[in-house]
C-alpha cells in the first residue's frame, strides 16, 4: 500500500515461524511496520513474531495461493484485495466479541463495502497512489498523468512505474477517462495500445525501490505512495507529489485473519493490539499515512496533518478506489498486464 524490504526477512528479535503457542507469522508490505512496535507486542504478550514481506497485492495473493496458506496468520491487503480474498475463501471470520478494541474503529471505516461489518479485517493505514517528480529535473506542470503515459521528451527513459497491476491499470484508466473494469473492446484495445506506447518511455517497474530511485536521481518521475513520497522529500527536497487533474488512486490497507492460520489466537491478539490508538499511531508516524482508528490524535506527529502529500489541492481530480472486475473482464486486464510486462 510501504524497515523491512526483502521477502522472508526476519527481524532480529524473532524466532523461526512455527505453528505453536507463542508465535505469530505476518505477511506484510515492505518498509511499512516499525520494528519497535513489534518489539512492544512481543514484550507485552511474550509472542514471538516472524514477518515476511511482499511488494504488491497481486504478489501477496499469488504467494498465498501457491502454498502460503497455513503458513501465515495475518496479511495486510488493500481494500479491493480484501474483497477478492474473501470471495476466494482465503479469509477467516472474526466472531463478535473476539476483538475487544473493535469499537475503536473510526466510523467511516467500520462498515466498508469491501468488508461489510469488518467480518474479516481491521483498518491499518490509508492513503493515495500517484507519482512524484523531481522538480530540479523537470519544471513543468506536474499535475497531469501525461507525465507517466505521454511524457515530454526530457523525461523519456527517466520514469519508474510501480510493479503493481491494480494501481497501474487504475491510473491508466483515469488517464484515458474510461471506466475501470470496462468491457468495451474498443476501450480495452485503446488502453493496451496506450500502455504499450508509454512503456517505451519507462526505465523500470519497481515498487520496493520507488523512493530510492527518486532520491538518487536515477528516476525523475516515479509512481509512488503518498507516505513513501513524503519520506523521499525528506531526503531530497526537490521531490514533489503530484495530484493529477485526471484523478489518482486512493486505498485502505487492512489486517486480515487468514484461513488456516497456525496461530489464530495470537493473530487476534495482534489485531486487537493494532486497534489501540497509541500502537497504530506508531505506524502512521513511521510510514506517514492516515489511520482508521479513533482517539489517536494525541499520539500522532502533528506534521502529518499538514503533509503536502496528504492534502490534495483544489485542482486535483477525484480519488478513486481500485474496482474488482468480474472474472471475464479481469482475464482481459490480466492479459494486458502480461503484455506490458513482457
Amino acid at each position: 500500500m510501504k524497515y523491512l524490504t526483502t521477502s522472508a526477512m526476519a527481524l532480529a528479535l524473532m524466532a523461526n515461524a512455527a505453528a505453536a503457542d507463542g508465535d505469530l507469522v505476518i505477511y506484510h508490505w515492505f518498509e511499512y511496520m516499525p520494528a519497535e512496535l513489534l518489539e512492544k507486542f512481543t514484550a507485552e504478550t511474550g509472542i514471538n513474531v516472524t514477518m515476511d514481506t511482499y511488494d504488491s497485492n497481486e504478489a501477496m495473493l499469488a504467494s498465498l495461493k501457491a502454498g502460503g496458506m497455513g503458513t501465515y496468520d495475518v496479511a495486510v491487503p488493500g481494500d479491493y484485495m480484501v474483497a477478492i480474498m474473501a470471495g476466494e475463501g482465503l479469509l477467516d471470520t472474526i466472531a463478535d466479541g473476539e476483538l475487544s478494541n473493535k469499537g475503536n474503529i473510526a466510523a467511516e471505516w467500520a462498515d466498508p463495502s469491501f468488508d461489510p461489518g469488518r467480518t474479516h479485517s481491521i483498518p491499518y493505514q490509508w492513503g493515495s497512489t500517484s507519482f512524484a517528480v523531481d522538480t530540479a529535473a523537470y519544471d513543468g506542470d506536474i499535475n497531469t498523468t501525461d507525465l507517466l503515459f505521454n511524457p515530454p521528451a526530457e523525461l523519456a527513459g527517466k520514469i519508474n512505474m510501480l510493479d503493481s497491476q491494480g494501481e497501474v491499470m487504475a491510473l491508466a484508466s483515469l488517464h484515458m477517462g474510461i471506466p475501470q473494469c470496462s468491457s468495451d473492446r474498443a476501450q480495452l484495445s485503446a488502453l493496451n495500445d496506450m500502455l504499450q506506447g508509454a512503456k517505451a518511455n519507462w526505465a523500470s517497474f519497481n515498487s520496493d525501490t520507488a523512493r530510492e530511485v527518486l532520491v538518487s536521481g536515477d528516476a525523475s518521475v516515479g509512481m509512488i505512495y503518498d507516505g513513501f513520497s513524503a519520506k523521499a522529500r525528506a531526503e531530497r527536497d526537490t521531490i514533489k507529489y503530484a495530484f493529477p487533474t485526471q484523478g489518482y488512486v486512493v486505498w485502505m490497507d487492512n489486517v486480515v485473519l487468514l484461513n488456516d492460520a497456525p496461530n489464530r489466537e495470537n493473530a487476534v491478539k495482534f489485531m486487537d493490539f493494532l486497534l489501540e490508538p497509541e500502537n497504530i499511531s506508531a505506524v502512521s508516524n513511521y510510514a506517514r499515512y492516515g489511520l482508521g482508528v479513533s482517539g489517536a490524535e494525541e499520539f500522532l506527529d502533528p506534521a502529518l496533518a499538514t503533509l503536502p502529500e496528504a492534502n490534495p489541492p483544489a485542482t486535483a481530480g477525484a480519488g478513486a478506489f481500485i474496482e474488482v472486475c468480474d472474472q471475464e473482464t479481469q482475464a482481459v486486464y490480466d492479459q494486458i498486464w502480461t503484455n506490458l510486462k513482457n
